[in-house]
């Protein structure tokens, strides 16, 4: 079988397994939310059917493989503290969308568990893409892309861990975050998270077919600006912060850090 083919499959049917069995966790627990953590961690799932079977220039395939540990690990664990702080209370959006599914959420909930385990796939092509190249260098361009991946990884994880800071003090419960890079932006978490993969766009582009990941930045900017991302969490802010998350929207860039607009 094509490499091209065998690789996204047998990583499909692994992550597929891994959100079977979450989805049947969540359903016992009622907390859809737990998926977003094992969204993350697919990623070092897939890194790992990678490693073993991709066939390409081995330094290569261990930067795109640390590089997808890395930021799967990072992720999945501040997910995983973040939501296993509160297992018996499922995150607002997934009430919500439990509300509107309902009366057959739970069948609703394990086809859209079903469709995060393959939007991994989709997203990880640009890794199936570099992973199978055998051209015996590394471009300047690989380089690029693998320091600006490291350092979106790291603005991403500071942003995450602001926000947590800033939520951990009693005295801030039911205010916005204003602290660090969340004085600037509204969503740094979110900008980092985009320039993740237009890094992975910049480190696949001297690969065979390596223009085809540019779905990734495109699908997810989509995701982030329209649908999932700052959509769904302004909402919710707005839900439960109201005037005090409006006078936030004024005041403040959607999305890349700026300086504060009066």
């Amino acid at each position: 079988m094509n490499p091209f083919v065998q690789i996204p499959l047998f990583s499909f049917i692994a992550v597929s397994a891994v959100m079977l069995i979450i989805w049947i966790w969540a359903y016992r627990i009622k907390n859809a939310g737990v998926v977003d953590i094992f969204w993350a961690f697919n990623f070092l799932v897939i890194a790992l059917v990678i490693w073993l079977m991709a066939d390409g220039y081995e330094p290569r395939k261990m930067i795109v493989c640390g590089l997808a540990t890395l930021w799967s690990l990072r992720l999945g664990i501040y997910l995983l503290i973040r939501v296993g702080s509160h297992l018996e209370v499922e995150e607002g959006r997934y009430k919500q969308l439990r509300a509107e599914w309902a009366p057959n959420e739970n069948l609703k909930f394990f086809v859209f568990f079903q469709v995060q385990a393959l939007s991994n796939v989709f997203l990880a092509i640009p890794f199936f893409i570099i992973a199978l190249n055998p051209a015996p260098h590394i471009s300047i361009l690989e380089y690029i892309g693998a320091g600006m991946w490291l350092c979106s990884i790291i603005g991403e994880g500071l942003s995450d861990w602001q926000l947590q800071h800033f939520k951990k003090n009693p005295a801030n419960k039911g205010k916005v975050c204003e602290y660090g890079l969340w004085n600037y932006s509204r969503h740094p978490n979110y900008f980092f998270q985009l320039m993740i993969w237009i890094s992975v766009l910049v480190l696949a582009i001297s690969s065979p077919y390596g223009w085809i990941a540019v779905v990734c930045p495109l699908t997810i900017g989509y995701l982030i600006f329209k649908i999932t991302g700052i959509p769904m969490t302004e909402e919710q802010s707005i839900r439960s912060k109201g005037d005090l998350y409006r006078e936030y929207q004024r005041t403040t860039s959607v999305f890349v850090p700026l300086p504060k607009r009066k």
